[in-house]
């Protein structure tokens, strides 16, 4: 068994990949203008900078556990980094907005298999007892990564330029590529099930498809026949691979997992948690400058204490579960997210800044809370075997449940905004999308309840 330094070593290099994905994730957007300047395009169509990424992420997170059981967790892991740093080379070179989306594409599709593939190493290597400790050390640097995005971005397409975004993962990549070949174990399956390349086609495919809709349908842009067409590809391809799944014997995505209860309900309540927080990065900035009149640096300054409440809440994750148990912590916490967006919702122009900056700092503690229990105990049951399978379906369903989040709240906008004959939405509109998605993440309370009050307590060491 690996010694608890090893085990927190090996999350920390994990959690670098994961700041370097999520850094990549955030800085980009402040520099959209500049790139478009630079390319000659219109800053609109930049938007397919974002959107290609997600595509080239949607379609490689279902094949990341087979292809981690086949080529190793190391060898693999070290191959994503070789992708994205190399990819960024070539997106910091582009002249044209179609070479820079080829290469975002590219890029996707190494972050793809470095966030799960990573969490699965990560799972392999780690205690069972030491789990909980372990997920929290590698959560902590990509919590950073949200957090430093835009100001990072901001300073370096101010004063360098655009292409210094992407060259910025080349140190990063590097030094994780050494400390990946040094201490990340090499864990593959000695006879690996056969590649289901028909599951990959399918599920990839439908997820590309609904990550486009929802990118068109949260911008507004596309014709109705388009964005409707899209749905319903996205949606009859998911669904054919769902019987698909159920016919072969190693399906890509496993659906088999969900007979595991702790799986189960990580994976649904999880997913009602996750349209709340995925709709936050959509409603949070128009709320604040649109409905409440801020500024673009006084709205950032506020969002800017989200993720410090994350980071706070980190190191008193362990002990909270220890002492509570996974089923109370998820009941509770389920309970205070909806709370907390009912309080975003109410805030008016009137009320202080410093009142809706506690509101948004408990957001990220509750959501930090949430997510480390989530992603912990969704393993408790499930034998070593199907650990690689288990870690490809959650990473796809967070990916899903995340982009759906936008979808809902831009839904609820788009609508509101037709009752009201196309008026532009006010604060009212964007205080109601809150409320919707706060309302969704409250059916995670009802399901975490079924959990068992000792489901995970082999990980929480919580014996009451």
């Amino acid at each position: 068994m690996p010694s608890p330094t090893s085990t927190q070593l090996t999350a920390l290099i994990v959690g670098s990949m994961f700041f370097m994905e999520q850094l990549d994730g955030t800085i980009l957007a402040t520099a959209l203008p500049a790139i478009a300047h630079s390319l000659h395009v219109d800053t609109v169509a930049t938007s397919v900078a974002l959107t290609s990424y997600i595509i080239g992420l949607a379609i490689f997170i279902p094949a990341s556990g087979a292809l981690a059981d086949r080529l190793g967790s190391r060898t693999l892991l070290m191959l994503a980094i070789c992708i994205f740093v190399g990819s960024s080379i070539f997106c910091g070179t582009a002249h044209s907005l179609l070479f820079l989306a080829v290469m975002r594409t590219v890029q996707g599709i190494g972050g793809a298999l470095m966030v799960p593939v990573g969490r699965l190493a990560v799972i392999r290597s780690t205690p069972t007892d030491q789990l909980v400790r372990t997920m929290t050390w590698m959560m902590l640097p990509a919590t950073l990564g949200p957090l430093l995005g835009p100001v990072v971005g901001g300073y370096i397409t101010t004063w360098l330029t655009w292409r210094w975004n992407f060259y910025l993962n080349i140190p990063v990549g590097l030094l994780g590529l050494l400390l990946t070949y040094r201490f990340i174990p090499e864990v593959r399956q000695p006879s690996p099930p056969p590649f289901d390349l028909k599951g990959l086609l399918l599920a990839g495919g439908g997820l590309a498809v609904l990550s486009i809709f929802a990118e068109l349908f949260s911008h507004g842009t596309g014709s109705p026949a388009l964005v409707s067409g899209l749905l319903g590809v996205g949606l009859a391809l998911l669904g054919v691979y769902a019987y698909h799944a159920g016919r072969t014997p190693f399906p890509l995505l496993d659906l088999r997992l969900m007979r595991f209860q702790t799986f189960r309900i990580s994976v649904f309540g999880g997913a009602a948690s996750r349209i709340a927080v995925g709709s936050l990065p959509f409603l949070l900035p128009s709320f604040l400058q649109i409905g409440a009149g801020l500024s673009a640096a006084q709205s950032g300054l506020v969002t800017f204490v989200a993720p410090l409440g994350a980071i706070a809440m980190r190191p008193f994750v362990p002990a909270l579960l220890k002492r509570w148990g996974f089923r109370t912590i998820l009941m509770a916490n389920g309970s205070s997210a909806a709370l907390v967006f009912a309080m975003i919702a109410a805030f008016r122009p009137t009320y202080p800044l410093w009142l809706l900056s506690l509101v948004l700092t408990l957001a990220g503690a509750a959501q930090s809370l949430q997510f480390s229990a989530y992603n912990t105990v969704a393993y408790a049951d499930i034998p070593a075997d199907r650990m690689s399978a288990a870690t490809s379906l959650y990473s796809t369903m967070q990916q899903i449940m995340l982009s759906a989040g936008i979808c809902i709240a831009a839904g609820t906008l788009t609508l509101l905004s037709r009752l009201h004959h196309n008026t532009p939405a006010n604060m009212t509109d964007f205080a109601l999308g809150f409320v919707v998605t706060g309302v969704i993440s409250l059916l995670a309370v009802p399901l975490c309840a079924t959990l068992s009050p000792s489901a995970g307590a082999n990980m929480s060491g919580n014996t009451r």
